[in-house]
């Protein structure tokens, strides 16, 4: 195959990534946020101290991208040999420790003092059985492997493991640091978009990176100009303008109207009661009301959230909705 050609499937094959892949930071130095994590990590490597690790936090927040960009740090060219990368919800049985996690852990990299590292994802998915296993394998090759564990829950994974590693809490990401690698892609893909529509990926994106970056690349193979119109008719998020109409209709409209209303907007629209009343949320909290009616509709929201989540039928909890505005603005 001549260069030239060889160049062009390069460029092919990377203009189809998915760009969470694409825009992954390869460095620790080029890493949205989690400053004191990132400064804690270069030094243990540094001072070749590192320990096992256990990362944990909402998804989205930068824990793989961490580890793999620490791997880099550690073995630059030589990381092939010297990283294994797991997802524990492939398998989460007894199995997966004794032959992959143990064959792995057991042996020494040839011409190499350096330790390996296994990378063990979604490891709050692993069974007890297996949890337990693999505790046994980190105390028995502490001198040949250190131990990343990846997952979003800590309270399922158990507390022997956890007291083996030292822990970092991966916490949403601020909309700063969202918005800063957000232009960068915008500036990198040539795309055309408003500052509203900036605002608006940055804000559905809720601080969890990846879904914010599947959201500007969901967006952008829709619409060429992309505007927060884009976006919501994009996403099927309900549009603020809508949720600022609810809002006002259940402060100042009788029971009938308000319910007709949002029926149909909601039915017109497209969108779920569930959605609504999240976004609904941020609102209320900024509305003028005496303090045991702002309680009482905020411990209602979440009654009918509840509901909702399982399976309870939207046009009850309409009247619900509705209900708890009436009466908590009689307050």
């Amino acid at each position: 195959m001549s260069n030239k050609n060889k160049k062009t499937n390069d460029k092919n094959k990377k203009d189809v990534l998915m760009w969470v892949e694409k825009y992954r930071p390869g460095t620790l130095e080029t890493l949205a946020s989690h400053e004191h994590i990132i400064n804690t990590l270069t030094k243990l490597i540094e001072e070749n101290n590192f320990p096992h690790l256990l990362f944990y936090g909402s998804p989205g927040t930068g824990k793989t991208t961490t580890i793999l960009a620490a791997a880099n740090k550690l073995y630059g060219k030589n990381k092939m040999g010297h990283v294994l990368e797991l997802n524990a919800s492939d398998d989460r049985g007894i199995g997966i420790v004794q032959n992959q996690i143990k064959d792995f852990a057991s042996t020494k990299t040839l011409f190499s003092k350096q330790f390996k590292l296994l990378i063990l994802d979604e490891a709050d998915s692993m069974t007890k059985p297996a949890q337990d296993a693999l505790r046994r394998i980190i105390e028995k090759y502490t001198s040949n492997v250190r131990f990343c564990l990846i997952g979003n829950n800590i309270e399922k994974i158990s507390k022997a493991i956890q007291s083996r590693c030292t822990k970092f809490r991966f916490s949403p990401l601020k909309p700063r640091f969202v918005r800063q690698r957000i232009e960068y892609i915008i500036k990198e893909e040539k795309l055309n978009v408003t500052e509203n529509g900036i605002d608006s990926v940055v804000r559905l994106g809720s601080g969890d990176m990846r879904r914010t970056i599947n959201i500007l690349q969901s967006v952008s193979l829709m619409s060429e100009k992309m505007d927060q119109d884009a976006v919501y008719n994009c996403t099927g998020n309900p549009h603020p303008k809508h949720i600022k109409e609810i809002l006002k209709s259940l402060l100042q409209d009788d029971f009938q109207v308000c319910y007709r209303k949002i029926k149909k907007i909601c039915q017109f629209n497209g969108f779920a009661l569930q959605d609504i009343i999240t976004d609904l949320l941020v609102l209320v909290l900024k509305v003028d009301l005496k303090p045991n009616g702002m309680c009482y509709i905020l411990k209602q929201l979440a009654e009918i959230e509840f509901r909702l989540s399982v399976g309870s039928s939207d046009d009850i909890q309409l009247s619900a909705l509705v209900s708890c505005f009436i009466i908590g603005r009689s307050f």
